[in-house]
């Protein structure tokens, strides 16, 4: 091994122009690979992130996924039913007996490692004051459950969503919202409802979330203050739930569904479209970088190729003295593995380097009012990947040309039958 070494290292050394280009071509291949590599996987990171702790991992709906069979498709199941110009009865949507639905969720906790519930009435409103009006979003909420489901206490930056329950007649709105009203947090705000209702409500707390259409249109008030408001007693047409674990999503979902009836839909069905198309993505991505790293083995193949036919009448000379085909493949293999790795290493702290750069770069998002910085991932794996992906293509490279030499016969060689 030492002597195949010695050998390997007297070819490249003896071919150092070309032995550079080679080890340049897989440095650059491992440090764009990683470059992307980090920007691509970093970015669908940071949507994930977003989705998971912004959204519910559990929505449940005041809807059935499967429409309800008929009473008359009960009765006469083989016969020929049409009905028509049926007027469905005017009642207001919502989750009945939403508390026991609560309950039934809350009993899962123990099953599913944990989770959190909370019900909210989400309806329309009309803010006024001082002669403006502005149409809003107005969610009924329990603070003490919303708390532990919801990033709102988060993106509070003056009060608390604990000031709900200290004042009753309490609403939260965006900081965004306060501006274009002119109102700051202690004063009176009207509400009126599209049921004719009206009340004088106290702005207990501004929050903002760097969005500023949802800054200016989501409000937050307690949950039996907004279904006084709406006429919706004892009412709520949404629960949403936070697991510990947000892998598990689609499987309480589905659990959830069967228990209480109601449509539960996880997030990965809600953002199944953007999940699909981060996949597809990713391999276009890492077709494209593999790519790169390939056409830096072709650079491998070809001074393999090259030292081949050049050194045939060394071959022969070695083949004479003992060597075996497999000791020739292995000087040539061990040429290629000297340029891949030296090749990974110098990329890999190339890749690092334009990470660390990247991850330096402040861009502001269209909708977002704060700066934010290029998402990078630093993952281990995808050094190890990089570097294997490398390493393996260099030494393949080496290979068809070393087996080529191995094949040399030294009688046609010395005799000067070649």
């Amino acid at each position: 091994m030492r002597l195949a070494l010695d050998i390997a290292l007297s070819h490249l050394g003896g071919r150092r122009r070309q032995t550079l280009v080679s080890l340049l071509g897989v440095m650059l291949g491992v440090g764009f690979f990683l470059a992307v590599s980090a920007l691509m996987r970093g970015s669908e990171a940071d949507i994930i992130k977003r989705l998971v702790d912004s959204a519910p991992h559990i929505t449940i709906r005041d809807e059935f996924r499967m429409v309800a069979a008929q009473p008359a498709e009960l009765a006469y199941p083989s016969g020929a039913v049409a009905i028509s110009s049926l007027k469905p009865r005017n009642e207001p949507r919502g989750i009945r007996q939403y508390r026991r639905h609560l309950a039934s969720i809350d009993a899962l906790a123990d099953d599913v490692g944990g989770l959190q519930a909370a019900p909210i009435l989400i309806g329309q409103a009309i803010f006024s004051f001082a002669g403006r009006n502005e149409a809003v979003t107005l969610s009924g909420v329990v603070p003490s459950r919303m708390m532990n489901v919801s990033a709102v206490e988060e993106d509070i930056i003056d009060g608390s969503l604990a000031d709900l329950d200290a004042d009753s007649n309490g609403i939260i709105i965006g900081l965004a919202l306060a501006k274009k009203l002119s109102l700051e947090r202690g004063e009176n705000v009207t509400v009126v409802s599209p049921t004719g209702n009206i009340r004088a409500m106290k702005i207990v707390a501004l929050f903002s979330t760097g969005n500023v259409s949802y800054d200016e249109s989501q409000t937050f008030a307690n949950l039996t203050r907004v279904q006084a408001l709406l006429n919706r007693p004892n009412t709520a047409n949404s629960i949403i739930v936070k697991l510990n674990d947000a892998s598990q999503a689609r499987d309480v979902a589905a659990d959830v569904e069967r228990t209480i009836g109601y449509k539960s839909v996880s997030w990965q069905e809600a953002s199944k479209d953007l999940l699909d198309t981060l996949i597809v993505r990713n391999v276009i991505m890492y077709t494209v970088v593999g790519a790169i790293l390939l056409v830096a083995c072709f650079g491998i193949y070809n001074i393999i190729s090259t030292v081949v036919l050049e050194k045939t009448r060394d071959i022969a000379i070695l083949k004479s003295m003992g060597f075996h085909a497999d000791d020739i493949r292995q000087i040539f293999v061990i040429e290629g593995a000297i340029i891949g790795v030296a090749g990974s290493l110098l990329g890999i702290a190339m890749g690092a380097a334009m990470t660390y750069a990247l991850g330096q770069v402040e861009i502001q998002p269209p909708g977002s009012t704060e700066a934010i910085n290029l998402p990078v991932y630093w993952g281990v794996d995808q050094f190890l990947l990089a570097a294997s992906f490398a390493i393996g293509s260099a030494v393949m490279a080496a290979w068809l040309p070393a087996r080529k030499g191995s094949r040399v016969e030294p009688v046609d060689i010395l005799r000067g039958a070649v």
